[in-house]
């Protein structure tokens, strides 16, 4: 019998040893000890610390900043524009006490979130623009030439327009003023994604494509133009030059014919004879080529130079 009793003794005494009352703290952790499932310590910090084994329990916590990443959510914009929207954020266990009591764990932090930040998103989606969404304030349109935008038809001044940094700004201030609530302490909202929707961006792809299509169409007819004036210019010039080319020759030739006359005149003032029985041989050569032919009477005066030679 004391055996039996002896091993059950030493069983227990290993147990107990395993399940010594010191605990460590790590650095970036938090604790919370708790009895039956009720706090009975203030928020424990790094180190060690000391627990009733078997009775209390240990609750660790982070004490670092801690990542949340919202669900892609398809949101209608102000302008009616669907689009998925991708959110993250950056939270912290502020008071691990309170934190404990309402949401426990982070798995029901990030329930709570979801709740939160998710409808603070959507409400300030559906009220703003999405160019708002997808701009700074400092944006500046390139060339700058005065961007059209319209809501429903009606024209809108870039001046009534905010920035997606205000909006986040919003988001983050309204999601944070229900997160103490919780124990939570929310750092920061940011949106990782903008998107359409997939029948909405095919619309999209085809209107950019058209847009592309017209502004090339466009610069195809400002060339077009541009090749006509330069054609038009360079005939005239050519036109212009021709006809000068043409007046300068017809001056020399007729400066020549003139200079040659005079010539001609010279010499038939000097020996009419001699004068004239040049130019007929000169007329013989022109007027009977390789194959032609020339008709004409056996008297008449052309050939009287060889007629006198018979």
């Amino acid at each position: 019998m004391k055996k039996p009793i002896f091993m059950l003794v030493f069983i227990l005494f290993v147990i107990a040893f395993l399940q010594s009352p010191l605990f460590v703290v790590e650095e970036g952790e938090q604790a919370l000890v708790t009895q039956f499932g009720k706090p009975v310590s203030d928020v424990l910090g790094p180190g060690l610390h000391l627990k009733i084994p078997f009775i209390q329990t240990v609750h660790r916590f982070e004490k670092r900043i801690l990542k949340w990443d919202g669900d892609p959510n398809q949101i209608p914009t102000k302008d009616k524009r669907y689009i998925f929207l991708d959110t993250t954020a950056r939270w912290r266990i502020a008071d691990p006490l309170l934190f404990f009591k309402t949401v426990a764990t982070e798995r029901g932090a990030h329930s709570r979130l979801d709740d939160i930040i998710d409808s603070v998103v959507r409400d300030a989606v559906s009220g703003h623009l999405l160019v708002e969404l997808v701009r700074g304030t400092d944006y500046q349109a390139p060339g700058g030439e005065t961007e059209q935008i319209e809501i429903e038809g009606l024209p809108v001044s870039p001046e009534m327009l905010v920035g997606r940094e205000q909006i986040l700004s919003n988001i983050l201030e309204k999601a944070r003023a229900s997160t103490p609530e919780y124990g939570i302490d929310l750092i920061d909202v940011q949106i990782k994604r903008i998107n359409y929707v997939e029948q909405v961006r095919k619309r999209v792809y085809e209107r950019m494509i058209s847009e592309r299509k017209k502004v090339a169409a466009q610069f195809r007819s400002e060339g077009e133009g541009e090749k006509a004036d330069i054609l038009g210019q360079m005939d005239k010039e050519l036109k212009s030059i021709t006809s000068e080319a043409y007046r300068q020759a017809e001056e020399i030739r007729g400066r020549a014919d003139a200079e040659a006359a005079g010539i001609y005149a010279g010499a038939y003032g000097k020996d009419r004879n001699f004068y004239a029985f040049v130019r007929s041989l000169e007329a013989y050569r022109k007027s009977v080529g390789q194959n032609g032919k020339l008709v004409i009477t056996t008297d008449s005066d052309f050939y009287r130079y060889l007629q006198k030679s018979r």
